[in-house]
């Protein structure tokens, strides 16, 4: 309809054009047909006044009178050209509006009245499609509306937190270290070094305050590792859980896989007018190793799952130890027995114990919580190329060479200028006329 339109819209432009043009024409039919009338006066009153002078000769009289009558000749052909000319322009200007136009006005007419019954029929669809669809959503409503009266948050919250949960086991309490005691030494006790910058060089264990795992710190980048080593415990053990039942479904797989080729290799083994054995050879080869590199896997996987269990359940059981026994008062500086007795607890524990590594330490317990968190880089939009040289000098700005190939980052958004990114780095604005831009 839109194309019946303006066919239509162009008629009427056609014919318009024609009766614009019929009436220039009659206008220079009637400007020629004056000025012929006034040349033609013009000459009868010169061979009159040459008649009447007595000075003028007869060949001038002549003359002048059958120059007189060539324009009275030309005027009156002239008039019957502009008689001609303006009869012609009145019957098109009647025909265009009598006939043309009122044609032109019906087919638009109907046109719109075609249109009009066309989208009535599209709203009577729409309208029944949407009675159709209205029960559904009711439907719908009304299971959200059970749904959300079943919302059982405490469970939820158990889901996630069995879903999230570190397996770190609490810290126990801060031992008290006693520093007096070398300061009441002599000096010239081994036990205390003296540098050769003359400040006492204290031995022990390293400051308490990095092998704290604080809850919501700061993530560091962790290097992500085959055994899940980089996660806490809890999800390190779900992880590899995740990854051998993986590599066992892979395993099953290809033994099935093995299984049914040695079938088919049977088959064509009686039936050569099947296939040809030798055919399979290579397939089933192919099986056997990727049968061989998944038990390696799931052994290898296994391991490590036992691991993370045996450490699961040692940091479960030495958080609930800790715990038994009710913590010590943070008194004065103990005496020098039990500071004694301390340093010895202290040394057999850290004997007993392996201290952590500086990279365990330093890890943050929640590191699946901070993947939420973590801002996503910004994917470019389209590319450009630009057209033209630009020396990106205000701030703000960024330089390109002609031709070169740029990420479009952000639309002009009206002001002339538009954000991207050049292929070595690099974000900043350039003109938008500078630019030939395709979107993604």
């Amino acid at each position: 309809m839109k194309q019946e339109r303006k066919m239509h819209f162009q008629e009427g432009r056609r014919a318009q054009q024609q009766l614009e043009s019929g009436f220039k024409q009659l206008e220079n039919s009637k400007r020629k047909f004056e000025r012929d009338c006034r040349e033609a006066e013009k000459a009868a009153q010169t061979a009159e006044r040459l008649d009447q002078d007595i000075n003028a000769t007869k060949a001038d009289v002549e003359k002048a009178k059958q120059q007189a009558h060539i324009r009275s000749h030309m005027a009156e052909e002239s008039k019957n050209e502009y008689a001609a000319q303006l009869q012609r322009f009145n019957r098109d200007q009647a025909h265009f509006y009598f006939s043309q136009m009122p044609q032109i006005f019906d087919k638009l007419q109907d046109m719109d009245e075609r249109r009009a019954t066309h989208l009535g029929a599209g709203y009577g669809l729409l309208s029944e499609a949407e009675l159709q669809v209205v029960p559904i959503i009711a439907k719908c409503l009304e299971g959200m509306k059970v749904a959300a009266a079943a919302v059982d948050s405490k469970n939820d919250s158990q889901v996630l937190i069995e879903l999230h949960k570190s397996g770190f086991a609490r810290p126990g309490d801060v031992e008290f270290e006693d520093f007096s005691q070398p300061m009441n030494r002599a000096p010239s006790d081994s036990s205390l070094g003296t540098p050769s910058d003359g400040r006492p060089e204290l031995r022990g264990p390293a400051r308490s305050g990095r092998a704290k795992r604080w809850p919501f710190g700061k993530k560091n980048k962790t290097v992500v590792t085959e055994d899940f080593s980089h996660l806490p415990p809890e999800q390190q053990r779900k992880r590899l859980q995740q990854q051998l039942e993986d590599r066992n479904r892979e395993l099953q797989k290809e033994v099935d896989q093995r299984e049914a080729l040695k079938k088919m290799k049977d088959v064509y083994e009686k039936t050569p007018q099947m296939g040809d054995p030798a055919s399979l050879e290579p397939r089933i080869t192919e099986t056997l190793n990727n049968i061989e590199r998944l038990k390696l896997e799931v052994q290898k996987y296994e391991a490590w799952l036992a691991e993370a269990e045996s450490r699961v359940l040692s940091n479960r059981g030495d958080s609930l130890s800790r715990h038994a026994r009710p913590p010590d008062p943070p008194a004065s500086a103990p005496p020098d027995s039990s500071s004694s007795s301390n340093s010895g607890s202290q040394d057999n524990k850290e004997s007993s114990e392996e201290p952590p590594s500086e990279e365990s330490q330093d890890a943050p317990i929640y590191t699946e919580f901070d993947e939420d968190f973590e801002e996503e880089p910004v994917s470019p939009i389209g590319h450009c190329v630009a057209i033209y040289h630009f020396e990106g000098s205000s701030e703000g700005t960024i330089s390109m060479a002609e031709g070169e190939d740029l990420s479009l980052m952000e639309e002009d958004k009206g002001d002339g200028w538009t954000r991207v990114r050049r292929k070595q780095g690099g974000e900043g604005y350039v003109p938008t006329s500078y630019l030939r831009v395709t979107l993604n």
